[in-house]
């Protein structure tokens, strides 16, 4: 039988390591800022087009790389940081395994410039998908210079699966924010489609986080330092207040790399227990340092995960170092046994002499004679005489008891009514009769002709809610409710960009806004039914579902900020409802176009006839 094992050409290789390596532009721009961090630069540009579909370029001042060098480096396996096996357990590099380059080459036109420092001219190097175009001499300034250009030029399908601009365009600044967040002793700078995004100077590690997140980030942040023999911890958390919905501004770096832990992200919010408001999560930026031996890298394609040799020691290092921050900066409750200086005796008192009360007592006192004649004192006598007092008896004259009194005052006692508040939904003639019937606080369970309706609450007032948003805004007609005070809110420049490109649709669902400035937002009005302390939340939630583009490509603007909306005023799971609420909730629910389906198609209702209840008694 003929031999049918071969083994792979190396282009083809190259486009498999490539789908490990490269996921999307953020991926190239992830491993070429790394790239410029280990060649001791200083300074580092990068340079997007199009959210690095078109181009990703990064410019940095570092050593640069002589014209061997330059070619080796696009080939696969071939490293300048490791020699050995051993140096796997002793790395204090962000690259390693020489596989970035020649993955990146493979799958899309790659211009190289690079000069070393005591040479006169650099090296210009192109490659197209793996084959090398030309290679030549080329007057650069000292450092390297790498321009990827058509990213998957030669892989439909994987260029397909990307998703919008403005999605690729966030996840190439989450590898930004990464990058420069565990650098601050680098200045970098990000240009998208010629306009200057960020330029972050040379600073220390807050002045690094402020510049990135906003001047009112600032005042949000709680020191965090302690160090051991196994661990040391530096960095800053987030005040309880200012927590979030979403995972935004959670960040550890384990010897200046960033990762990714569900198990260390557990013991901060193990450290936060009590402080938080349900289904919120506090911000973090903390830096790990530990022996490099203790710790294994190479155990995921992106270097993201990190295989810790004592996971629990760093879990309990780690809750009680975040945990002792937040009482030492008094944030969290403390029991505290030290004196209180407040009890203290005041200054003008300290040498004063203390005068000892003295308690002058009656003992000829007796509350039951009908005369008293008082003490004398030094100066005269003083008589003074006490006004015979009624016997006890007098004090139930007139209370005679009376039967037919009595019942008539208890026919004429009224008992307040119970304070009137205003319900979820406006009022509606509705028949008081029960017809509904609410189950756990989730489920409304109503009688049909056939059997029995079961609502799932939660999602049938995101359908109700879905169709209103959507024809206020297709109509562009809603009303608004003006509020007494304007309400400012803050958030970082890249969110006000986004709230800038929705501000219109927004306005078209009734919010007012009066400016919108480079970090803050000030609303004079929202829609009608929006508390006022949940348009922070709404526009948090918005802002989240568009940098993720919640739910996909295919929905317009208008439908992605409906949806979004629906979700963030829906009554949640565990609200108790009124019967006029929860019928009202049904009529809604039966008069939408599509009552089947919650907004993100997910079931909204079920019957059980009358049938299939009676088989369950069989």
């Amino acid at each position: 039988m003929a031999d049918i094992i071969q083994l792979l050409p190396d282009h083809v290789a190259n486009q498999i390591a490539a789908g490990e390596v490269v996921q999307r532009p953020a991926s190239v721009v992830k491993e070429l800022l790394e790239n410029a961090i280990d060649a001791n630069s200083d300074t580092i540009k990068l340079i997007i087009k199009d959210a690095g579909k078109t181009l990703v370029q990064v410019i940095d001042n570092g050593k640069g790389m002589s014209n061997t060098d330059a070619r080796l480096s696009f080939e696969r396996h071939a490293t300048s940081k490791i020699r050995n096996a051993e140096d796997l357990f002793q790395l204090h590099t962000k690259g390693f395994r020489g596989e970035a380059l020649a993955s990146i080459a493979a799958i899309a036109h790659v211009e190289l410039k690079t000069k070393q420092d005591q040479e006169d001219v650099g090296t210009c190097l192109i490659i197209e998908g793996s084959n090398v175009v030309s290679q030549e001499v080329v007057v650069t300034p000292t450092g390297t210079s790498v321009s990827v250009k058509n990213l998957f030029f030669n892989i439909p399908a994987r260029r397909n699966f990307l998703k919008s601009d403005t999605v690729e365009l966030r996840h190439v600044i989450d590898e930004f924010h990464r990058v420069a967040l565990a650098h601050p002793s680098i200045s970098f700078a990000l240009y998208n489609n010629g306009s200057e995004t960020f330029n972050l100077p040379v600073s220390n590690y807050r002045q690094r986080i402020v510049n990135i997140f906003g001047n009112k980030t600032n005042e949000k942040l709680v020191p965090v330092e302690e160090d051991t023999e196994v661990l040391k911890i530096s960095g800053f958390v987030g005040k309880p207040e200012f927590a979030k919905k979403t995972r935004g501004e959670q960040y550890f770096f384990v010897n200046n790399r960033f990762i990714k832990s569900a198990y260390l992200n557990h013991a901060i919010a193990s450290a936060f227990e009590g402080l938080l408001k349900n289904g919120t999560h506090a911000s973090y930026f903390l830096n790990l340092t530990v022996d490099p031996q203790t710790i294994d890298i190479n155990i995921h394609p992106t270097k993201t995960e990190i295989k810790f040799d004592d996971e629990h020691t760093l879990y309990a290092l780690l809750r009680s170092a975040v945990k002792h921050s937040l009482g030492q900066f008094n944030i969290a409750p403390v029991l505290d046994f030290e004196r209180d200086p407040n009890l203290d005796t005041p200054y003008s008192y300290k040498q004063a002499d203390t005068d000892v009360p003295k308690v002058e007592v009656d003992r000829s006192f007796n509350p039951f004679q009908e005369e008293k004649v008082s003490k004398s004192s030094g100066g005269g006598t003083s008589t003074y005489k006490r006004e015979p007092a009624s016997s006890w008896e007098g004090l139930y004259v007139g209370l005679e008891s009376k039967g037919n009194q009595t019942e008539r005052d208890f026919t004429e006692v009224q008992f307040e009514s119970e304070e009137q508040t205003g319900t979820f939904f406006e009022d509606d003639q509705i028949d008081q009769t029960n017809t509904t019937y609410q189950l756990h606080n989730k489920y409304i369970v109503s009688t049909i002709k056939s059997g029995m309706l079961v609502i799932d609450q939660h999602r049938a007032h995101q359908r109700i809610l879905y169709e209103d948003f959507l024809k206020n805004l297709t109509i562009k007609e809603a009303a608004s409710q003006q509020l007494l005070f304007p309400l400012q809110l803050h958030f970082s420049p890249q969110d006000i960009a986004i709230i800038n490109q929705l501000k219109d649709d927004l306005e078209h669902t009734g919010f007012v806004f009066s400016s919108v400035k480079d970090e803050s937002v000030d609303i004079t009005g929202v829609p009608i039914g929006v508390p006022e302390s949940e348009v922070s939340i709404i526009l948090e939630q918005l802002i989240s579902d568009v940098e993720n583009e919640v739910p996909d490509t295919h929905f317009s603007a208008t439908d992605l900020l409906a949806k979004s909306m629906a979700k963030s005023l829906a009554i949640k799971t565990g609200q108790s409802l009124q019967s006029d609420e929860q019928e009202h909730l049904v009529n809604k629910l039966f008069a939408c176009k599509e009552p089947n389906v919650s907004p993100t198609n997910r079931t909204t209702f079920i019957t059980m006839s009358v049938d299939e209840l009676d088989k369950k008694f069989i």
